[in-house]
């Protein structure tokens, strides 16, 4: 089981061998996911808890908001339970959680919890109705702020429906890019995504600047993020824990460089995703992330769980869920920390008791 590039080289993965990480877990809601069918990220009805309880149970091993582990209609579990094995395995130096916009705060304490005054966001069908710049300005200076305790940060994200809002958000700032974006389904739903996409791009003008599509069409972790990265300006290391939507971010960064004809130094920055990110026939990572001008090294963990019986984790396998809550990049944590699949594929099982 290894760490494979899907862009760049491996030296900088190479160099984290053994080395501390703060795992930061970047919390958020949009009613783009109270649409009918298009995300089973979590409890139909109760989808907007997801992020709550991701993390919960990445931080205290247990949901406080709710009385079971949230898992799709199929049964899929949230890939927090990857994250939280990874965590028991080879613990995290620091885990912080980044509050974006949610309507229920999680029910931890210790734990640094960073609060930035956001508001859940609006639907993108009806305009998202974000403060764009200020999320933007919000991500700017934390970055800049920010000192890393560790020897570097893992960036993860909990946004129900945030991939549908990443590839809106994308298409919007002239990527030619709607097919490249996966789903938490195996089927992706793309009636329903299509025609949220198509009608959230309905309210863009061609006389919109990139914030004001940012506010119309996307989601505030992405634009928060875009800002961090900026702020962070290469200073420490960071691993962007996602796929299709870490890669969307790193398209508004690019997009705001372009405007400003501003210069990033990307050195210190990669993304790492999930082997079922990477292996999805109806997404591509890859093609995403070359659409950038930044040259960033991208990885997965090439891990599945050909070792287990469970019938809920072979959903994994078969294209069901596929990353979140940093489950890629958690892995390869475990992997870069001595971690065997076979230790890790027991320890998921264990969670599930």
């Amino acid at each position: 089981m290894m760490i494979k590039n899907i862009i760049g080289t491996n030296d900088f993965v190479e160099f984290l061998r053994g080395k501390s990480a703060t795992f930061m877990l970047a919390l958020s809601n949009t009613k783009t996911a109270d649409i009918e069918g298009i995300t089973q990220a979590g409890i139909p009805g109760q989808i907007y808890l997801t992020p709550t309880l991701d993390s919960e149970f990445v931080t205290c091993g247990e949901v406080r908001s709710l009385e079971s582990i949230a898992q799709t209609p199929k049964g899929v579990p949230t890939p927090a339970i990857l994250t939280r094995a990874t965590h028991l395995l080879k613990p995290f130096s620091n885990i912080e959680i980044l509050n974006l916009g949610i309507k229920n705060l999680p029910r931890i304490e210790h734990f640094t919890k960073h609060e930035f005054g956001i508001s859940v966001s609006g639907d993108i069908t009806n305009g998202a109705n974000i403060d764009a710049m200020d999320v933007f300005k919000k991500g700017l200076d934390f970055g800049q702020e920010y000192e890393c305790k560790d020897d570097y940060i893992i960036l993860a994200e909990s946004v129900p429906a945030g991939t549908t809002t990443a590839a809106a958000t994308a298409v919007a700032l002239g990527y030619d890019c709607k097919k490249m974006f996966s789903s938490s389904f195996k089927d992706v739903p793309s009636d329903i995504r299509n025609k949220t996409i198509q009608n959230a791009l309905l309210n863009i003008k061609n006389e919109d600047d990139i914030f004001t599509k940012l506010s119309k069409v996307s989601d505030n972790m992405l634009i928060f993020t875009a800002g961090f990265i900026l702020g962070l300006n290469n200073k420490t290391k960071l691993i962007l824990a996602g796929g299709t939507q870490m890669a969307c971010a790193l398209l508004i960064v690019n997009a705001i460089l372009k405007q400003m004809e501003g210069h990033l130094k990307t050195s210190n920055l990669a993304l790492c995703t999930t082997k079922w990110v990477y292996e999805d026939e109806k997404s591509d990572i890859k093609a995403l992330l070359e659409l950038n001008d930044l040259k960033i090294n991208a990885y997965y963990a090439d891990f599945d769980f050909s070792l287990s019986a469970h019938p809920a984790l072979k959903l994994y396998d078969d294209g069901e869920a596929k990353e979140g809550v940093g489950a890629g990049a958690s892995l390869a944590y475990a992997l870069l920390n001595g971690t065997s699949k076979e230790e890790l594929t027991k320890n998921i099982e264990k969670l599930l008791g």
